[in-house]
C-alpha cells in the first residue's frame, strides 16, 4: 500500500517492519509536515461483520486509553484512524534500535547498562499502571533505545485497561510466550505484576543474550515454571 494516504492526511512511504499484530509504516503527516510511524493493525481473516466491528471498536478504545499516557518513556500516540475496515495508529517516529536489535548486533550488555534501561522501563510501566493500563507485551523488541538516549516502551497494541475486556479475549492478539508471566500463560488476564515479570525476563535477555526460556513454545514454558 506504499503511496497510499490515510484520512487524506498521512502518506504511507514504506514499511518499517511487521509482526503478529500488524505492520508499521514510515509515513508523512502532510498537515504538520513531519514524519510519523503508522501501525496497521491486522484482524483475523474471514471474520463475520459483527465480530470485525467489535474488534475495531475495542482497538479504538484501547488506543484512546494509550493516548492518555504522557511520559517520555512511552511512545506517543498522535491519532487513531479506521480505514479499509481496520484500525491504524499514528505514533511518534523513533530513531534508533530496539533492545533486541542492540543485543543481536553488539552482544550482551553490561549489567550496569541493563539496570539503567530496566529502571527507565519500570518508570514508564509505573506511569501506565497509575492510569490503570497494563502493557501485556513487555519484551526486548518493544523496548526502544533512541539515538538521543531515551529508553522508550513501545507497542501498547494489546494493552488492557482495568475493568475492560480486551482484544486478546476476542482471539485477535496474544503476548510473546518467552517473556510472559505464568498466569498469562495459563490464560488469566494478569495484572501489573505480570508486566514486571516480563520486564525481568527482558533484562535477563539483555545481560545473557538469550531469553530465559530460549523461545520455547508456551506449553513447554508452562511445564518449566
Amino acid at each position: 500500500m506504499s503511496g497510499g494516504r490515510l484520512a487524506n492526511r498521512y502518506s504511507l512511504l514504506r514499511p518499517l517492519g511487521a509482526g503478529g499484530m500488524g505492520r508499521v509504516w514510515l509515513a508523512r503527516d502532510e498537515m504538520l509536515d513531519r514524519e510519523v510511524a503508522v501501525k496497521e493493525l491486522t484482524l483475523p481473516e474471514n471474520l463475520p461483520p459483527k465480530e470485525r466491528g467489535d474488534l475495531v471498536t475495542r482497538a479504538v478504545r484501547e488506543a484512546r486509553a494509550t493516548a492518555m499516557l504522557r511520559h517520555p518513556g512511552i511512545v506517543a500516540l498522535h491519532d487513531v484512524i479506521v480505514e479499509h475496515e481496520r484500525p491504524w495508529l499514528v505514533m511518534e517516529l523513533l530513531r534508533g534500535r530496539t533492545l533486541a536489535e542492540t543485543v543481536r548486533q553488539f552482544g550482551p550488555m553490561p549489567p550496569q547498562l541493563a539496570a539503567r534501561i530496566g529502571a527507565d522501563v519500570l518508570e514508564a510501566l509505573t506511569a501506565a499502571h497509575g492510569q490503570g493500563l497494563q502493557h501485556r507485551d513487555v519484551k526486548p523488541g518493544n523496548v526502544f533505545l533512541t539515538e538521543s538516549g531515551r529508553t522508550v516502551l513501545t507497542d501498547f497494541g494489546i494493552a488492557r485497561q482495568e475493568g475492560q475486556s480486551t482484544l486478546t479475549e476476542q482471539g485477535l492478539m496474544v503476548g510473546s510466550p518467552g517473556f510472559m508471566a505464568p498466569e498469562r500463560l495459563e490464560g488469566e488476564q494478569g495484572g501489573p505484576a505480570s508486566d514486571l515479570w516480563s520486564l525481568g525476563a527482558t533484562l535477563f535477555f539483555a545481560v545473557q543474550g538469550f531469553p530465559p526460556f530460549d523461545g520455547s513454545p508456551a506449553e513447554r514454558i508452562k511445564a518449566t515454571l
